[in-house]
């Protein structure tokens, strides 16, 4: 009798280290990374072209992964994840970068977005017929308004990014002025058009390879 519960005790706990041991291979330890960066330059206006404010049209190369700034030359490498020039947002995939890169414009809000929904598809940029990340107002992160010349970011709308190396982030545009304030509706057209093109954003990256941000 006392073998037979030795060895039932010795099954049992051989079934319940398989357990834990499958339970750490389906769960992945939580790797999360989540910051607010501020006055990112994104193509700064350098003058007016037919009364129409440009740049000098290079992206700014940005790494959600080291949370750095990456170099023009570094444009075709697996080193950033999203590019920023104006209110273009390009990720490092499909024609705008040789990465696995790609992205969603989620509808809801950064802290509820805690799971990437199973049924989620992520678009890659074929620039530029049409981008991961849509242009234009109210189609992407933003909104632009012709009476005041304000562009701000809509709320409820996350950017989902496949990175570079096939890991996931959100990402929240917060202000799209330097210092993070967006010039008074009353301000002035130089005031405004010196200021924008700053981007200040949040985001969660998560680095273990799951869709989970916590």
């Amino acid at each position: 009798m006392r073998s037979t519960r030795i060895i039932g005790g010795m099954f049992l706990a051989m079934a319940m280290f398989q357990a834990c041991e499958k339970n750490e291979t389906t769960q992945p330890q939580s790797t999360l990374v989540q910051k607010t960066i501020a006055n990112i330059p994104a193509d700064t206006i350098v003058g007016l072209v037919n009364g129409q404010p440009v740049g000098a049209g290079k992206y700014t190369f940005y790494s959600l992964e080291s949370n750095s700034l990456v170099a023009s030359s570094d444009s075709n490498s697996l080193k950033w994840d999203i590019g920023m020039r104006g209110t273009a947002i390009i990720t490092n995939g499909g024609n705008s970068g040789p990465g696995a890169g790609g992205a969603f414009v989620y509808v809801g809000t950064f802290d509820e977005l805690k799971t990437i929904p199973a049924d989620s598809v992520f678009r890659k940029d074929n620039a530029p017929v049409s981008y991961a990340i849509p242009l234009g107002s109210n189609k992407g992160w933003y909104v632009y308004n012709p009476i005041t010349t304000l562009i701000t970011p809509v709320p409820g709308r996350v950017l989902v990014i496949k990175t570079a190396s096939g890991k996931y982030a959100k990402v929240e545009i917060l202000n799209y002025y330097k210092g993070g304030v967006t010039p008074d509706a009353t301000a002035s057209d130089a005031d405004k058009l010196t200021k924008q093109r700053y981007y200040t954003f949040r985001y969660s990256y998560q680095g273990n390879g799951s869709t989970s941000f916590q």
